[in-house]
């Protein structure tokens, strides 16, 4: 394998004080009649941005777009004032984490990073391999094979190569499967680190407290569409006040469905033979009347569950809302 050549100056290096790194304009993608993504248009710039969607919603293919790994359909991919596709110079300002296992079995974790850091050309290949193996916590195993590694393992000597050459837009899918939680964490506060120095972290993910542990800003997709995008607090408000639906169990569930028709959190009761189905405007405003209704009629609770409270019914929401 060859070296790349010493990257070009025209190419900036993202700082705290940058713009938006990462512009995506009217982009779709096509294959032949699927449509993995459909007109999706952001702007990112530096710090933390959480891809959050169901699993087959697209964001595999954004992430990989936003590489430069994969052309669009139809829009536009910039990344640092520079088209993705078909720009391997930009790859030294870029670092990817695939979620596929895509390491060699049968190099060692410091074989697999020094790999990476020779074909960036960079001046001291073997200085930054130490440094990105000790920032993921690897230097433990960084002489066994990679494919004696556990699942988290191998994520974390990934992300060890994809932030050898110290990247200034690092893109990660699904970068916390297979990690416990010590290692998630870790992992965490490495990009958060990362962020603060000037990086722009992207990263996906199907679990939303993931996302809201680690992401100032989201990007919601489903069905290869932009959902919702912004704050996370504003979106998480967003899925939280919807409107839900609750199971319920009590020891007298046709008093406690007289009671609850006249709160004003509840739209709706259906009863059955075993339980309540209630319709509620507001999850939090329902949540916390419940008990002192049932209190009120004199019914105890046996089992309160939100009966709709799947990803693929959030973002459904949020698409159709």
């Amino acid at each position: 394998m060859t070296a790349l050549s010493a990257p070009e100056q025209n190419i900036p290096t993202p700082g705290p004080a940058a713009g938006a790194t990462v512009r995506v304009e009217d982009v779709s993608k096509w294959y032949g009649n699927v449509v993995a993504v459909n007109s999706v248009t952001f702007e990112i710039g530096p710090g933390i941005t959480g891809l959050l969607g169901p699993n087959g919603a697209g964001k595999s293919t954004l992430l990989h777009m936003l590489a430069g790994f994969l052309a669009s359909s139809s829009g536009s991919v910039q990344i640092l004032g520079q088209t993705a596709f078909g720009n391997p110079e930009l790859y030294r300002h870029v670092g990817l984490v695939p979620e596929r296992e895509a390491v060699y079995g049968f190099l060692t974790g410091w074989q697999f990073v020094l790999m990476t850091a020779k074909l960036h050309g960079l001046p001291d290949p073997e200085g930054a391999t130490q440094r990105a193996i000790a920032r993921v916590e690897m230097a433990h195993a960084q002489d066994r094979p990679t494919g004696g590694y556990s699942k988290g393992m191998k994520q974390r000597i990934k992300v060890a190569a994809a932030i050898v050459h110290e990247p200034g837009v690092l893109l990660l899918d699904e970068p916390f499967n297979g990690a416990d939680p010590r290692q998630r964490l870790q992992m965490m506060d490495m990009l958060r680190q990362m962020a603060a120095g000037g990086c722009t972290v992207v990263f996906s993910s199907h679990i939303l407290e993931e996302v809201e542990r680690l992401a100032e800003n989201v990007l919601v997709v489903v069905n290869g569409r932009l959902a919702a995008s912004g704050d996370f607090r504003t979106i998480r408000r967003l899925m939280t006040d919807r409107p839900h639906t609750f199971t319920i169990r009590s020891a007298d569930n046709r008093r406690l469905a007289a009671a609850l028709m006249g709160s004003p959190a509840v739209d709706g009761v259906e009863l059955y033979s075993d339980s309540l189905s209630v319709r509620a405007s507001d999850f939090a405003s329902f949540t916390l009347a419940v008990a002192g209704v049932a209190q009120q009629a004199d019914v105890t609770l046996y089992e309160l569950l939100p009966a709709d409270e799947s990803l693929e019914s959030v973002f459904s929401y949020l698409v159709n809302r």
